[in-house]
């Protein structure tokens, strides 16, 4: 019988949303993973770059993941990525013991690792890692890179390992652990991490996307995946020229993630754009440049 992956489709890194006292706002952030469920996108990542883990304590983290999975009933993955191993661990138990399916892990950042250190850090989360779990692939912050050849050998030796995401600025990377995961387990998602990339990630047969403009626009990344199955061509060649237009929201202002959640403020308005990355806040002629590109 033919295994599916467990995780498939557009999926959200979700943001988190913070109040005036600067402290985590699980109204908001209710609110918004109800849009985001509404939207019928197929997963959110809770605590990704976008959620701004790196400024989260792990006392904030551990509130989030008691929290989160009770505001939807979508797959949720928790990314527990942080340079103290133990602490990834306790995230991970956490996860895990509230019901997650999965957690997500970056590379051990900071201090640039070779390919065998990446092996063997990876390997050793997989035998303190209770449950299933991702990689997380994002060389441009952790200054290396798990490509298709480490992809594969930690496929074999770690059958938890359940899938990637791959936010690198290149298709052909993103393409060569699709096809080098294929051909050891069906099951295996590949997700790319650029919006502009998720149909022809689809194309290559990868798992989909896992990307921040669905915190504005699920709607949209949605329609990508009704059209993909249904073999409607045009439409998704539609589709595409919207998702590479919106994707000029990422050269507005100096801090993408604030210019995010800037977009969800003005398009859905149950949040302010508060944001713990510094000197991000868009002037008035950014906000109109946002409002102009969402058609606000």
């Amino acid at each position: 019988m033919k295994k599916s992956p467990k995780f498939s489709g557009t999926i959200c890194p979700a943001i988190t949303p913070f109040n005036s006292k600067n402290s985590v706002d699980f109204a908001a952030m209710e609110k918004h993973y109800q849009m985001l469920t509404e939207a019928k996108i197929n997963g959110i990542l809770v605590m990704g770059t976008i959620g701004e883990f790196a400024t989260l304590s792990i006392k904030e983290r551990l509130a989030i993941i008691k929290q989160a999975h009770q505001f939807t009933d979508l797959p949720l993955i928790v990314n527990v990525s942080t340079t103290v191993v133990d602490d990834m661990i306790r995230l991970a138990d956490a996860s895990y013991d509230a019901g997650y399916p999965a957690v997500m892990a970056l590379p051990h950042y900071y201090l640039s690792q070779t390919t065998n250190q990446l092996y063997e850090y990876y390997k050793y989360l997989d035998s303190r890692f209770l449950g299933d779990w991702f990689v997380y692939n994002f060389p441009a912050r952790t200054g290396c890179d798990v490509d298709a050849k480490l992809v594969a050998k930690l496929m074999l030796d770690c059958p938890r390992f359940i899938g990637i995401k791959d936010t690198i600025d290149c298709a052909s990377h993103t393409r060569s652990i699709v096809l080098a995961s294929q051909s050891i387990r069906k099951d295996f998602s590949v997700f790319a991490g650029f919006d502009e990339y998720f149909i022809p990630n689809l194309l290559n047969g990868g798992a989909g996307v896992l990307s921040g403009l669905n915190n504005v626009v699920p709607d949209l990344f949605a329609s990508v995946m009704k059209a993909f199955n249904e073999n409607d061509f045009h439409q998704i060649q539609l589709l595409q020229k919207e998702i590479s237009r919106l994707s000029n929201i990422y050269n507005i202002g100096d801090d993408f993630v604030t210019t995010i959640k800037t977009a969800v403020a003005e398009k859905h308005g149950y949040l302010k754009a508060n944001s713990r990355n510094y000197g991000g806040a868009l002037n008035a002629k950014q906000i109109d440049e946002v409002k102009q590109l969402f058609k606000l």
